[in-house]
């Protein structure tokens, strides 16, 4: 099974991920949410945490990274689908305070 994937559709992107997101992950994330970025159009970020049970600070380090791009660019991002866990997490590290969060997981466009 896939550890993440990536769902575009027009100017969104959807970034899924599953199990844990750790360094090592973090890096192959980023350099495919990059790419993506980088061919243009792209507007709405949406990342899925549905179904992760870990992630360490270089999670964080990705999101952050991924929203100063699309932030740079004029666009938004969103996470969704996050459990327990990773919403401790979220709230210590302050990334709700610019990040939107939905409760549920949000629909496929």
């Amino acid at each position: 099974m896939e550890k993440f994937s990536l769902e575009r559709s027009g100017s969104t992107l959807i970034l899924h991920i599953s199990e844990e997101l750790d360094h090592h992950m973090a890096v192959q994330v980023s350099q495919m949410v990059d790419t993506q970025i980088e061919k243009g159009n792209l507007k709405i970020l949406i990342f899925d945490f549905s179904g992760m049970t870990f992630m360490d600070s270089s999670g964080i380090g990705m999101v952050m990274g991924r929203y100063r791009k699309m932030s740079y660019l004029g666009g938004q991002t969103y996470v969704t689908g996050i459990g327990k866990g990773v919403d401790r997490i979220f709230s210590m590290s302050g990334l709700y305070r610019i990040i939107p969060k939905y409760q549920e997981r949000m629909e496929r466009r």
